[in-house]
């Protein structure tokens, strides 16, 4: 999983939702198995990570040093997988996207959204292969999209299509996991792929495809880390999530400041190529803003919601709002706050 690319064959299978989402000690596989651990003290936290996320960015601004607590570290493909992990018990905390809460609330998971980040939605695209003859959003009718299930993407879909006049019953559907997506999709097999970067500045560098529409003004923006609510109810545990969360917004906004050497410590702990990384945080991950888990959050997340139980994807119908804990907000801006760039 997630080695060094092969250009037109191999696609990381990172799923940065970004997302926002380990490095040396990551483990290797959707389970989230794991053994690596950083710090010291009585008290471990144990956190659901994605290649190229939390523990990286930490671990390259400098912020896994001098902790008087464990981190132990596990890593998943995507962040159902994550979030099925928080569900269990078996993770404490961890990043995903905007939409597999969504999905995790509706099955009924024992989550809580803890804290968030506002970014543009420029890296979350519908992408349509070099030469095709697609120009609007509205061809897509009677066309086949590639998408992953319950990400971010499958979001993005159905916005987008809505925003075209379409609904997802108007293409054909084709749920794809990222790396069986661009088999599909170089291949001429889908007629598009709705994803998000790094995979979007993958395609683009490569030359492989062109962007027919991102997610700007049709989705949030937003990125979250999750907790388990039995970890919260532990006093202690409760106490470094709190740390965990200031040096995760510290080594954000390190990132935003060295969008170059942050670049260079993701290609390498992800196999993706320099140039992919730069652009990807450029356009993406440099454009995070921590913000506040408020009322306008709660409700964006509804309309996630709303769309999902109207397409029977989801098992039922919630109340987003029974899934955040506000307790570590601060003085941290609103949700709504622009995103940088």
């Amino acid at each position: 999983m997630r080695r060094r690319l092969v250009p037109a064959a191999l696609l990381l299978p990172l799923a940065l939702l970004l997302t926002a989402c380990g490095g040396n000690s990551a483990a290797d596989t959707s389970t989230g198995t794991g053994t690596g651990t950083d710090g010291k003290g009585s008290v471990t936290l144990n956190v659901g990570d994605q290649k190229g996320g939390s523990e990286a960015i930490l671990r390259a601004a400098g912020e896994l040093k001098n902790l008087n607590y464990k981190i132990k570290w596990s890593t998943f493909t995507s962040g159902p997988p994550l979030l099925e992990a928080v569900n269990a018990g078996a993770v404490d905390i961890g990043g995903v996207g905007n939409t597999p809460p969504v999905f995790a609330a509706g099955a009924g998971s024992k989550i809580s959204v803890v804290a968030a980040w506002h970014g543009t939605s420029r890296g979350d695209t519908i992408l349509v292969p070099k030469g095709s003859k697609l120009t609007r959003t509205e061809q897509l009718k009677g066309k086949s999209v590639a998408v992953a299930q319950g990400s971010s993407a499958h979001y993005q879909l159905v916005a987008s299509l809505k925003a075209a006049g379409l609904s997802l019953s108007d293409v054909h559907v084709k749920y794809l996991q990222p790396a069986d997506a661009l088999a599909a999709f170089t291949s001429g097999k889908v007629d598009a792929w709705a994803v998000w970067d790094p995979y979007t500045s993958q395609i683009l560098q490569a030359k492989q495809g062109r962007v027919l529409t991102t997610g700007e003004g049709v989705t949030n923006g937003l990125t979250f880390q999750v907790a388990a609510p039995a970890a919260l109810k532990d006093p202690k545990k409760a106490a470094v999530v709190k740390d965990y969360l200031d040096r995760l917004r510290r080594a954000t906004a390190w990132a935003d400041d060295h969008q170059q050497a942050w670049a260079k410590v993701w290609a390498k702990d992800t196999g993706l190529p320099y140039d992919v990384a730069l652009a990807s945080v450029r356009r993406t991950n440099s454009t995070r803003v921590a913000v506040a888990v408020d009322k306008p959050l709660v409700s964006s997340e509804q309309q996630i919601v709303d769309a999902f139980a109207g397409l029977k994807l989801i098992p039922k119908k919630v109340d987003f709002g029974d899934f955040v804990d506000t307790r570590y907000n601060g003085g941290l801006p609103p949700s709504t706050t622009p995103a940088k760039g």
